[in-house]
């Protein structure tokens, strides 16, 4: 049996969830999301926790099991704490602000990269090198960071361009000068 299926989500307290059929609603400080979820999985709201069970052990089931308990989980903890990218920007030039509800950024191209907020999502920049995309939805938030990283990608020679706060980009070493071939 699933070991993350099994397990019970606990709402914390503030967090609001109603649950009708395969149908899931869940309001919080940080906002409310609304999923649907596959019929087939039993969803039951018992006390303060949220029980996933599965009608048979066959392998579509096994895999939905997992799944629709973390996608419950990851809706009410976004709900309760939400979700948070930071995106660092790298290069000379390069920089990011905002203005008014757009994303405005400096990329070394010949115009200006313009990134409207999307609903259910803030976008802060902190300093001109410093992005932080949050929301309640993780799924949001993640998509719309790659989109923003997207638009410069690192590249691995002098490391320029948008990257993740905790991603390492693997450098390489440069063209060999002239001559050395043995």
């Amino acid at each position: 049996m699933s070991r993350i299926g099994r397990k019970p989500i606990t709402i914390p307290a503030g967090v609001e969830v109603k649950v009708n059929g395969n149908e899931v609603f869940v309001k919080g400080p940080k906002g409310e999301l609304k999923d649907t979820f596959n019929a087939d999985m039993a969803i039951a709201l018992e006390g303060n926790e949220i029980i996933v069970t599965r009608p048979s052990d066959n392998k579509e089931h096994r895999a939905l099991h997992g799944l629709t308990r973390t996608l419950i989980a990851n809706m009410v903890e976004g709900v309760a704490n939400g979700y948070s990218k930071t995106l660092e920007v790298n290069g000379i030039g390069y920089r990011a602000q905002k203005q008014g509800k757009n994303l405005v950024m400096n990329l070394g191209y010949s115009h200006q990269v313009i990134m409207e907020e999307i609903a259910g999502i803030t976008i802060e920049v902190p300093n001109p090198n410093q992005i932080i995309i949050s929301g309640a939805d993780k799924q949001k938030v993640g998509q719309f960071a790659a989109e923003v990283r997207e638009k410069r990608p690192p590249e691995p020679y002098k490391g320029k361009g948008i990257k993740y706060a905790d991603e390492h980009i693997r450098r390489k070493e440069g063209k060999a000068a002239k001559g050395s071939k043995k």
